[in-house]
């Protein structure tokens, strides 16, 4: 269930980025890549904590999620390692491997409890915005009470 949470929302995210973008060009294109920037950083870490549930090194973790639209560069992958572990949501581990030391990364159980709430999360959101734009889509609104 876990994978296919992280397919659907690396796939999400690489429609809206390629589809979106391309259609409607924003009238303040600043503000838009700061926007989208910032709505793209709360989905790394969701992407990063959901790939690491099999363990991998850098370059492997960067193609895995570049091969599902989510391209990062270094500079911003690694900090992001060393941050989620050191939250203690990821555990790494020095090994040699083809005559070179790679640093191999893995979810810690707080980091699987942490990947499970944080797509709950993000399913809900989910549907709470799909609802509003179908509500927007078919020009319907719910009356909001005022009562308290």
């Amino acid at each position: 269930m876990l994978r296919n949470s992280l397919d659907n929302i690396l796939c999400d995210i690489h429609y809206m980025t390629h589809t979106m973008s391309d259609m409607v060009k924003p009238a303040n294109p600043e503000v838009f890549e700061n926007l989208r920037l910032e709505l793209r950083r709360g989905c790394l870490v969701l992407a990063v904590l959901a790939a690491l549930r099999e363990e991998r090194y850098g370059y492997t973790l960067r193609k895995e999620l570049s091969e599902h639209g989510m391209e990062i560069d270094e500079g911003t992958l690694y900090p992001l390692l060393r941050r989620l572990e050191s939250q203690g949501l990821l555990s790494s581990e020095w090994r040699e491997e083809e005559k070179r030391k790679k640093r191999f990364y893995k979810l810690s159980p707080d980091g699987t409890a942490m990947l499970k709430l944080l797509l709950a999360e993000w399913q809900s959101m989910g549907q709470s915005l799909n609802g509003i734009l179908k509500e927007q889509a078919h020009g319907t609104h719910r009356a909001v009470s005022t009562s308290r």
